[in-house]
């Protein structure tokens, strides 16, 4: 033991080389600060506390933000829907409301409020999230970005990604499939956000003021597009379908929609298309919707023009043109912008997806917006024939067969009228009798009116 002892440096020997390292030390720290730029320096030191984390750390972060590669993320959509079922004791902060005004007694809806951690137990796993937002304002348009942030332990990583994502995925689509109540949305162009609202229009196909026929056709062709995912891939063309609806006013256009809405239980994204400022713009608004749902353009004749024929617009002048824009700075969405969405690379964003346009003037529209591929089905909204009157009967005066009903069928073959208009004068009185001698009366001023003509 003395000789091991007497081995050891001395006690001055280990001051001397102390005072030389720490001499070393502040020379080399000297040189750096005078030949390494601040910048690299603190790169250097990012990097080596960042190693020693990892190394020291036992947790791992997933990040899942809400656009991914120009789309929206659909992982993170189904951790939106999928969370809520998962809040429990340890929730630390909930957003809650309701929107049913005719109920003030029921119980306030759930939803996940910024900063709000929810702990999740999954085969073994503690899993623990939270919602994060920021403002990226480095942008011209400044917009809100949110991700997801999942905490768990790195020797659960592996299983994150085999199992329990999947699981998500599937329990989400479970939800989506069975949700109660639709959304409607709209485009607020101050935040760049789609806005949502409920979406309670009660318009099936049962109650619509349509032919029979056309019903049915209309039914048959939305199952066909459901089903056929493997199809659509197989032949290399997006799962979307376009259907243009075209008519007079108050024929029911709107109506079908919601019809069409509340039977494949997709939300509504209504888009007006002057609320984009570029053909960029309007590529960011569209592929900001989910799929699974319904692109509405209404009304695409009116308030700009990138939809018009071009050569019936060959005469209108640059001041003209320049009136359709939102604004000198904006230059607004052309019709290659468009139909490049429609049916160009950029249709391939986002799946089984229902575009809908309607019209009061389908001879306005130019001829490539109506081609196949673009407006698939177009579906001619007219006046109220008898199989639309019935139709209408049955719904607003619980009659499906009356005496009266063949001097209607009748005057209506020879009137034109819009299944808005007969709706007007069923809902006149509670009384089916005195409503349907009122709406004979009506049709014969009508045809009175027009002989005089």
């Amino acid at each position: 033991m003395s000789s091991l002892l007497e081995q050891l440096p001395s006690f001055t020997t280990l001051l001397s080389m102390y005072a030389s390292f720490s001499a070393m030390a502040m020379l080399i720290r000297t040189i750096l600060n005078e030949m390494v730029p601040k910048r690299i320096q603190n790169y250097i030191s990012t990097k080596f506390l960042d190693l020693a984390s990892s190394c020291l750390s036992s947790d791992f972060t997933f990040i899942i933000e809400e656009r991914w590669q120009a789309v929206l993320n659909e992982t993170f959509r189904a951790v939106e829907a999928y969370l809520p079922t998962r809040i429990g004791p340890s929730t630390d902060s909930l957003l809650i409301g309701s929107n049913e005004p005719l109920n003030p007694r029921a119980p306030p809806k759930q939803r996940i409020p910024v900063d709000c951690k929810i702990v999740d137990e999954f085969h073994g796993m503690r899993l623990e999230w939270t919602l994060c937002n920021f403002v990226d304002s480095n942008k011209y348009f400044p917009r809100e970005k949110r991700y997801f942030r999942l905490n768990c332990k790195k020797g659960d990583r592996d299983r994150v990604m085999q199992c329990y994502f999947p699981h998500i995925a599937t329990t989400a689509q479970w939800i989506l499939n069975h949700r109660e109540t639709l959304n409607i949305y709209t485009y607020d162009r101050e935040s760049s956000v789609w806005e949502p609202t409920v979406f309670k229009h009660p318009a099936t196909f049962e109650t619509l003021a349509m032919e029979p026929e056309v019903k049915q056709l209309i039914k048959d062709d939305l199952d066909s597009f459901v089903e056929r995912k493997d199809f659509f891939e197989g032949v290399g063309r997006a799962w979307k379908r376009g259907y243009l609806l075209y008519g007079p006013p108050g024929t029911g256009k709107s109506s079908l929609v919601a019809a069409i809405a509340n039977y494949l239980r997709y939300n509504i994204y209504d888009l007006q298309l002057q609320t984009a400022r570029s053909d960029a713009d309007l590529r960011h608004i569209l592929t900001s919707t989910t799929s699974r749902s319904i692109l509405l353009i209404e009304d695409i004749d009116c308030g700009t023009k990138v939809s018009h024929d071009r050569a019936k617009d060959q005469e209108d002048n640059d001041e003209q043109q320049n009136s359709n824009r939102l604004s000198s700075t904006d230059p607004g969405v052309t019709l290659s912008g468009l139909l490049n969405f429609l049916d160009g690379l950029w249709s391939s964003c986002g799946d089984e997806r229902i575009i809908i346009f309607t019209t009061n003037h389908k001879d306005k529209l130019d001829p490539a917006l109506l081609r196949p591929g673009r407006m698939d089905v177009h579906i001619h909204m007219g006046y109220c024939t008898p199989a639309a009157f019935r139709k209408l009967s049955a719904t607003y005066l619980g009659i499906k067969h009356h005496p009266s009903f063949l001097t209607i069928d009748n005057l209506l073959q020879n009137i034109t009228l819009t299944p808005a208009e007969v709706a007007q004068q069923l809902m006149k009185t509670d009384d089916p009798e005195a409503v349907l001698q009122s709406f004979i009366h009506f049709l014969e001023m009508k045809r009175n009116l027009r002989d005089d003509i």
